[in-house]
C-alpha cells in the first residue's frame, strides 16, 4: 500500500499492529488521523469485513474529516466501515433498544429553549418550599450550570448528591440535586430525552440485563477510537460493553492534552484505566510532530515535564518542519508589536491567533486592537467586550456620572439596577426604575412597589439608587478611580461570586473587574474616551487576528500563536480562596501545553508585567534553552548560539540529551548556572528575530526608524511607522541587531 510507505516507522508500527488491544500515545501534530486512516485501510486489505470495524471520533467535524480522508485514500469501490461519534452510536443503540421494548420511546430535545423550559420546571419543583430562592435560580446562567450538572451526573454515572459534594459549584446551587431528580421525572413523564441520555439510558439498560448485552455484543472485531483521553466514564463503559471479550480496541490519544476534566475526562483514562478496563495492551508512541520546529518541541517537553500523570514520551520535531521562533513579551503593547512584526514580513493577520486562559483576559487585547483599528474576530461572538452585560452596565455607571440626565431614563436605570444582579426579577426592577425615573425619589416604606421584596433586597436596591444619585458629583474623578468606587459600592466581587453557579465562573467575573479597572487607568482622566472604547461596536472580521480560549483551540493550529495573560493566578488560575492543588496544577499545565503546541512558525508568551508576576509556566518552558539548542541544530550562525564548539549550558541537560539522542544528534550540554539563564543569549535571539523582520520588511507599506540610546546606555530602539502611527518593535544592543541582520 503506497500510503504505508509514506509513513514514519512509528506510524507503520501502529498501522500493522497484529493482535490484541493497543494504546497509541500521539503528541500534538503527530499525523494521527493519517495513521488511523492507514490502519483502517490495512485491516480492510487484510480481509476484515467493513461491518466488523467501528471507528469512533470525538465530534462531528472530526468524523466528517476522517470519513472524507478515508474515502479519498481507499481503493475505488472499497466498502468502508462505520465511522461514528459517541452520540450517533448512542442514537443507534437507543433506537434498537426501543424497538426491542427495553426502552420506552422518547423524543430527543434538540433546541436549547426546550431544555431550558424543562429545567425551569424542575427548578421550580425543587424550590417549592423556598420560593424566595426561585428568582436567582431561574436566571439563564444558573439554568445553564444546572444543565451542565445534569449532563455530568450522566457522564460520570455518579450519584447526584455525591457529585455535587465533590465539585466546585457555588453556594446558591444546593437545589441542583433535587432538580436533577425532578428533571428525570419530567423527562420520563413527557417522553423526552437529552443528548446525554443517548448514552446514559442504553448503558443503564445494558448493564442491568445480560440478555440484552448478548444481543449487542459479538458484532465487532476491531474498534479504533480517537481522542481517547477525552472520553468520560459512561463512554468508556459503553465501549467496553460493546467490545466484549472479542473485539480488539485501539485507543489513540495524548494524556498531556486532557483538558476537559470539567466535563468528565480524566488523564488516567488513557494511562491506567485503559488496561484496567480492557486488559493488557501493546503501547505505541507517535512521537514525531509535523507541526513545529525543535525550539517549540523542546519547550513543550520542558513545559509538561513536571506533571506526574503523563506518558514518559518526548515530542520530537520532524526534519522538514518550520524553524519555530520563540519570544516572551509583555502586555498589549507586546501583542501590537508582534502583529506589526508579522505584517512586516508580508503575513496576514488571519494567520495569527491570540489565545487566553479565560475570556476575561481577552478584554485588554480587544480594547488594544480596537484603539489601534486592528481587525480581529472572536471564536465566540457573545464574548465581544461591549456585549458583556457586566461591561455594558459598568460603562453605564460611568456614563451616568458625566450625563446626569440619564437618571430620568427608565431603560438606563433598569440596566444599572440589574448589574451586578441584586437577585430580584427583572420585571420588578423595571417597574421600580420607571417610578424612580419619574419621581427621582425612593418609594415610601409601605409602597406596594416594594411588596414581596425581602429587606436585604430592598436595602441593596436602595443603596444602588443612592449611588446613582451620587455619581454625577464625582464626574471629575479619573475613570479608574470612579470604576473602583462603583465596584466597591455595589459589592460587585461578593455579588459575582455568590451569583456564579461555579466558583471558576465567579472568579472569572471578578478578574474581569480587575482588567477593566486596569484598562481605565491607561486612559488617565478621559472618562468619555473609556466609555466610548467600551461601547464601540465591532463585528468579526475574516481578515483579522482570531481571539480564542485555549479550550476552544484544541485540535487547531496557526502559523503565529500569541498566548496572552500568562501571569501567576491567571495561568495557572488560582485565588487565595481557591488555591492550587497538585491535581489542578497538573490540569493547568496540560492546558498550557495545549496552548503552546498550537503554533507552527512563531510562538509568543505574553505576561502583563507591573503588579502581575509572570507565570511559573514561562520559566518551566526553559524557552531560551529551546531557542539556543534549535539554533545550533539548524546550523544558524548567530554568534555564540550558532557556534558548534564548546558545550551548551542548559537548565535540564538530561532532557536535552534525551531529545538529541532520539533525533540521532550529538551535542555537548552542561547544566547552566541559574543566575546566568536570562542573559545575552536572550537578547541575541531577539536580535535575530528583529533582524530577520527588517530583512523581510515591506517598506512600501511602512517605514523603519532606528533611534540610538545615550552613550551610557548604548541601546538601539527599532520603530515601525505606518499611517501616522509609530510603534516600538524592540530595544537591542547594536551588536545583537547587526548579528540578526547579517544572519
Amino acid at each position: 500500500m503506497s500510503l504505508i510507505r509514506q509513513l514514519t516507522p512509528e506510524q507503520r508500527a501502529v498501522v500493522t499492529h497484529q493482535r490484541g488491544h493497543a494504546r497509541v500515545a500521539a503528541v500534538a501534530g503527530a499525523g494521527k488521523t493519517t495513521t488511523m486512516v492507514a490502519r483502517v485501510l490495512h485491516l480492510l486489505a487484510q480481509g476484515v469485513p467493513p461491518p466488523r470495524i467501528l471507528v469512533l471520533m470525538f465530534n462531528r467535524s472530526a468524523r466528517e474529516d476522517f470519513q472524507a480522508r478515508l474515502a479519498e485514500m481507499a481503493p475505488a469501490g472499497q466498502a468502508l466501515p462505520d465511522v461514528r461519534t459517541f452520540h450517533s452510536l448512542g442514537h443507534r443503540l437507543t433506537a434498537s433498544l426501543t424497538r426491542w421494548g427495553a426502552l420506552a420511546p422518547r423524543q430527543l430535545l434538540t433546541a436549547d429553549w426546550q431544555l431550558e423550559r424543562l429545567l425551569r420546571q424542575a427548578t421550580l419543583a425543587a424550590l417549592a418550599e423556598v420560593p424566595e430562592a426561585r428568582e436567582s435560580a431561574l436566571e439563564a446562567e444558573r439554568l445553564e450550570a444546572l444543565a451542565h450538572f445534569c449532563g455530568l451526573v450522566k457522564a460520570e454515572m455518579a450519584s447526584p448528591a455525591e457529585l455535587h459534594r465533590q465539585l466546585d459549584f457555588g453556594e446558591e446551587t444546593g437545589h441542583f440535586v433535587a432538580a436533577f431528580d425532578h428533571a428525570e421525572r419530567l423527562l420520563a413523564e413527557q417522553g423526552l430525552m437529552t443528548f446525554a441520555d443517548l448514552l446514559y439510558r442504553p448503558l443503564l439498560a445494558l448493564e442491568a440485563d445480560a440478555r440484552l448485552r448478548g444481543r449487542v455484543q459479538g458484532f465487532l472485531d476491531h474498534v479504533v477510537i480517537d481522542e481517547y483521553q477525552d472520553i468520560n466514564t459512561a463512554q468508556q463503559r459503553l465501549l467496553a460493553l460493546l467490545a466484549g471479550c472479542d473485539a480488539e480496541v485501539m485507543a489513540v490519544g495524548d494524556a498531556n492534552q486532557c483538558i476537559y476534566e470539567w466535563r468528565g475526562a480524566h488523564p488516567d483514562t488513557m494511562l491506567e484505566n485503559f488496561t484496567a478496563t480492557f486488559g493488557a495492551a501493546h503501547d505505541y508512541p507517535l512521537s514525531t510532530t509535523f507541526r513545529h520546529g525543535h525550539a517549540l518541541a523542546l519547550i513543550a517537553n520542558h513545559a509538561i515535564a513536571a506533571n506526574r500523570r503523563r506518558p514518559d514520551q518526548l515530542c520530537l520535531a520532524a526534519p522538514d518542519n518550520p524553524a519555530t521562533a520563540l519570544s516572551v513579551g509583555q502586555g498589549s503593547q507586546g501583542v501590537l508589536a508582534e502583529l506589526d512584526g508579522w505584517h512586516l514580513r508580508g503575513r496576514g493577520l488571519d494567520e495569527a491567533c491570540l489565545l487566553v486562559r479565560s475570556w476575561a483576559l481577552s478584554v485588554p487585547l480587544q480594547l488594544a486592537l480596537l484603539r489601534e483599528g486592528i481587525p480581529f474576530r472572536l471564536a465566540r461572538e457573545d464574548r465581544f467586550v461591549f456585549r458583556l452585560p457586566l461591561v455594558e452596565a459598568l460603562a453605564g455607571y460611568l456614563r451616568l456620572a458625566i450625563e446626569p440626565r440619564r437618571l430620568q431614563d427608565p431603560g438606563h436605570l433598569t440596566m444599572l439596577l440589574s448589574q451586578p444582579t441584586p437577585f430580584v426579577a427583572r420585571e420588578r426592577i423595571h417597574a421600580l426604575a420607571k417610578r424612580l425615573a419619574e419621581t427621582q425619589r425612593w418609594p415610601e416604606r409601605h409602597d406596594p412597589l416594594l411588596d414581596g421584596l425581602k429587606p436585604h433586597q430592598q436595602r441593596t436596591l436602595k443603596k444602588r439608587w443612592a449611588l446613582l444619585c451620587e455619581l454625577p458629583r464625582r464626574a471629575s474623578w479619573p475613570p479608574a478611580r470612579l470604576l473602583e468606587y462603583v465596584v466597591e459600592a455595589v459589592e460587585a466581587e461578593k455579588v459575582l461570586k455568590r451569583a456564579a453557579a461555579r466558583r471558576d465562573k465567579g472568579e472569572e467575573d471578578v478578574r474581569l473587574l480587575d482588567v477593566l479597572i486596569e484598562q481605565a487607568g491607561e486612559l488617565g482622566n478621559d472618562t468619555q474616551a473609556f466609555i466610548e472604547l467600551l461601547s464601540r461596536p465591532v463585528e468579526n472580521r475574516d481578515d483579522g487576528v482570531l481571539i480564542s480560549t485555549v479550550h476552544g483551540a484544541k485540535g487547531l493550529e496557526w502559523p503565529l500563536v500569541l498566548v496572552a495573560g500568562t501571569n501567576e493566578e491567571d495561568f495557572p488560575h488560582y485565588t487565595r480562596d481557591n488555591p492550587l492543588t497538585p491535581e489542578r496544577l497538573e490540569e493547568e499545565r496540560r492546558l498550557f501545553y495545549v496552548a503552546i503546541t498550537r503554533a507552527r512558525e512563531r510562538l509568543v508568551l505574553l505576561h502583563d508585567g507591573g503588579d502581575h508576576r509572570p507565570s511559573r509556566f514561562i520559566a518551566e518552558t526553559a524557552w531560551q534553552d529551546g531557542q539556543r539548542v534549535a539554533l545550533r541544530l539548524d546550523g544558524t550562525p548567530a554568534g555564540e548560539v550558532g557556534e558548534a564548539k564548546g558545550p551548551l549550558a542548559v537548565s535540564d541537560p538530561d532532557l536535552v540529551r534525551r531529545y538529541l539522542t532520539a533525533l540521532g544528534h550529538s551535542m555537548p550540554v552542561v547544566a547552566a548556572d541559574p543566575a546566568a539563564q536570562a542573559g545575552p543569549a536572550d537578547s541575541r535571539a531577539e536580535g535575530f528575530r528583529v533582524g530577520q523582520a527588517l530583512r523581510h520588511a515591506v517598506f512600501g507599506e511602512g517605514q523603519i526608524s532606528v533611534v540610538e540610546g545615550d552613550p551610557d546606555n548604548p541601546v538601539i530602539e527599532v520603530h515601525f511607522h505606518q499611517a501616522g502611527r509609530r510603534r516600538l518593535i524592540a530595544r537591542l544592543a547594536p551588536i545583537e541587531l547587526l548579528e540578526g541582520i547579517n544572519a
